[in-house]
């Protein structure tokens, strides 16, 4: 049993085959794929494909890099859509900082997290973090927002050895391992090695990030054994070790018994 603890499968890039799509990872043994939601924009594509697909678990939340000059609209929207059935959803995500591209709305993006990091602690929900060139931002707000009921995953994470251990202080934060550990030159794979096992989750974040030997093209679920393969090259553990162990992270973290039968859990 494989769980993909984040993928856009509700995106545009898969309307013309999602159906062999899900029948890949079906075949791969992917039990269950997380669904994280952008803004307000992609809410109805993703909760038509969540509706669909009982393997399928929504989250809801506003992604950083759509932060702009609405955001306080959006954010209103996002939180009716949250609070108005919070059991729907297994997380409070995407949400987090992001300072790759455009470093203007930083105080506005802090703003948004720290809002919804506040949702996440009200509802007992965990939150999905995307975090890029903004580490240190970040950590300052979970610093002031940290409370011991406070769970989550640090998506795609791909930080130092230094940043694992700053996150481990948390307590309750997991890191989500998708195909940038394949990636020759990225160094994840050592500091994979400094995370406890407890605290792995798989990821696709498809479309995004496709493991070798898929680099460059759309990524999906089915693609997680590569990231299975290297982990097992990484860690020295068998492939069945891998995936039993990250399923029940996963299954703890997100509390997926409310929302799946697991004859393997």
């Amino acid at each position: 049993m494989i769980i993909d603890t984040h993928s856009h499968l509700y995106a545009e890039e898969f309307l013309a085959d999602r159906t062999e799509v899900l029948h890949r990872a079906e075949q791969m043994g992917v039990s269950a794929i997380l669904l994280p939601n952008i803004d307000v924009q992609s809410i109805a594509a993703l909760e038509q494909f969540a509706d669909e697909q009982n393997t399928c678990i929504p989250m809801m939340g506003l992604h950083p890099t759509y932060v702009k000059e609405n955001w306080e609209q959006e954010l209103a929207t996002i939180e009716a859509q949250l609070f108005a059935n919070p059991a729907r959803y297994c997380a409070v995500g995407e949400i987090g900082l992001d300072l790759y591209w455009d470093d203007s709305f930083l105080e506005a993006q802090k703003e948004v997290f720290q809002i919804q990091v506040r949702w996440a602690k009200q509802l007992q929900l965990p939150i999905a973090i995307h975090v890029r060139k903004a580490f240190e931002e970040l950590f300052e707000v979970l610093d002031r927002e940290w409370a011991p009921q406070l769970s989550g995953v640090f998506h795609c994470f791909t930080g130092s050895k230094e940043q694992v251990q700053r996150i481990l202080k948390y307590q309750n934060f997991y890191f989500g391992i998708g195909g940038v550990l394949t990636y020759k030159n990225a160094g994840l794979a050592e500091v994979v090695k400094e995370i406890p096992f407890d605290k792995l989750l798989l990821e696709t974040d498809a479309p995004y990030l496709a493991p070798v030997p898929y680099r460059g093209k759309r990524n999906e679920p089915s693609y997680l054994m590569e990231v299975v393969s290297k982990l097992q090259e990484t860690l020295g553990l068998s492939a069945v070790e891998i995936e039993a162990q990250t399923s029940a992270n996963a299954i703890r973290l997100f509390g997926l018994e409310k929302f799946l039968t697991f004859e393997h859990a």
